[in-house]
């Protein structure tokens, strides 16, 4: 059994700093020693990591990805390949990908076609949500059954009439139902019905530029919905988790069903803390690069955003990385803002960005290693697995150099799109070696990794309600 030793670095996890060589045997880590002490010194490895003057964090866990998802007629640039090997070139270990039940059929269809979709192709290891398009009383009887084999979470839709869309009915039903088996029940919370109707009207009034996307798509119905989700989950008894919020309105919703004790929990993404709707309004139809749903938000919702990651009222940053090239897919909705694909890349920019937010002292380096690492896997029954260096836990490590400098950019980016989001910013830190269980797929900035490595993980039940 091979055994490295990563040594010199400044571990960093959720609770913890420490100066700690760390070993690790069998795709495992085993212990930590201080650095120098004669624990550490009577260590031997068939390889050693030098890792002084650089950060040894936790492997990213990325709880919102959508590789390979088809959407408007199209599918997302990446495919589980590509997607994890993004991932693991900006630091993210493991990924949790959507499976998607279609209309009229059983659940079990719709999440064996993502198993066979992501087997022998994935970088890292990888865990499944489950969309639920069609609840109904077979598809809430196969619920406890996928929380029995570790698909514990179920992904629900107030928007997409006619698509992903629930009522109020339905959503109560799944609800109830994941109070007894122990599944999270996650929400797209926007009110599509209302949405729907002013998408119609801005098209009648030839208002067709992607920036009626986040025009019609208002504050008040992102909010509207949050609330009324939290409502339903309330009266069926059931934890609710919020996905990408990106208003003021929604975060204050969500602030004010934890300071009742409910088990409420809120994620939010880069784009909302980065971008804005002066994005979507950029000229030429650049814009469209900037489509999704939620929508980004005028830049004045920034700050509410991060002070909910500093106050616990939003507790996880994923990436929503649902990746549409713009020519020939964004493209597809010039003269229409409503047939652009949703989605924008991101699963490789994550762990960096957030680290920006640390240099630029919005958060602390513990908190970055929280809303990107630990809270997600406790969130989705994978911790401490993953999202912790400790003995006992899965080796997906990452050597992170804090004074490195890039520049974002679609020429040196590894996901399978043709623009980057954040093209042309400047960030400090970066990622230089990556290990996932153990084995290095990114080594001191070379690939090293190899489609099949990355597992299936099947999961517990969230670790924020034991």
């Amino acid at each position: 059994m091979s055994r490295t030793v990563i040594h010199g670095g400044l571990v960093v996890t959720a609770s913890d700093e420490l100066h700690a060589d760390v070993l690790i045997e069998g795709g495992r880590i085993v212990a930590l020693a201080a650095h120098g002490t004669d624990a550490a010194e009577s260590w031997t490895a068939d390889r050693t990591i030098d890792a002084t003057g650089k950060y040894v964090i936790p492997g990213g866990v990325d709880a919102h990805t959508h590789m390979e998802m088809p959407f408007g007629g199209t599918y997302a640039a990446d495919t589980f390949e590509t997607g994890t090997r993004a991932a693991a070139w900006g630091g993210t270990t493991t990924i949790i990908d959507f499976a998607i039940q279609s209309v009229g059929r059983a659940v079990r269809e719709g999440l064996d076609a993502w198993y066979a979709k992501a087997d022998g192709n994935c970088v890292v290891d990888y865990s499944f949500h489950m969309i639920l398009s069609d609840v109904n009383e077979s598809s809430l009887g196969e619920m406890d059954l996928l929380v029995s084999e570790g698909v514990t979470s179920f992904k629900l839709f107030m928007a997409y009439p006619g698509v992903f869309y629930s009522d109020d009915g339905q959503i109560l039903r799944a609800m109830q139902r994941a109070a007894g088996n122990g599944g999270l029940i996650m929400m797209h919370a926007e009110n599509g019905i209302a949405i729907d109707v002013l998408v119609e009207q801005a098209l009648a009034a030839g208002r067709t530029d992607p920036r009626y996307h986040g025009d019609v798509r208002k504050v008040a119905l992102e909010a509207e919905a949050t609330h009324r989700a939290i409502q339903l989950a309330r009266v069926a008894g059931s934890p609710l988790y919020v996905v990408h919020v990106s208003a003021d309105e929604a975060v204050a919703e969500l602030a004010a069903a934890r300071h009742k004790g409910l088990p409420v929990f809120g994620e939010t993404c880069p784009q909302y803390l980065f971008l804005s709707t002066d994005n979507l309004a950029e000229p030429d139809f650049e814009g469209a690069k900037y489509v999704c749903s939620t929508p980004l938000r005028p830049k004045e919702h920034q700050e509410a955003l991060w002070r909910g990651l500093r106050n616990n009222e939003l507790q996880v940053v994923s990436t929503d990385h649902c990746p549409f090239c713009f020519s020939g897919q964004k493209e597809m909705g010039r003269g229409d803002f409503s047939k652009i694909p949703n989605g924008m890349p991101g699963v490789e920019n994550r762990m960096d960005l957030l680290h920006q937010a640390v240099v630029e002292g919005r958060i602390s380096r513990r908190r970055w290693i929280e809303i990107a690492c630990a809270s997600p896997a406790r969130m989705f029954g994978l911790y401490p697995k993953k999202g912790t260096i400790a003995p006992g836990a899965d080796a997906d490590v990452v050597i992170y150099d804090p004074h490195a400098e890039q520049t974002i950019s679609a020429e040196t980016h590894h996901m399978n799109v043709d623009y980057s989001a954040y093209e042309g910013k400047r960030l400090t830190g970066q990622v230089d070696t990556v290990l996932s269980r153990g084995e290095v797929v990114i080594d001191q900035r070379k690939f090293t990794g190899r489609a099949g490595h990355g597992m299936y993980t099947p999961r517990a039940t969230s670790q924020y309600l034991d």
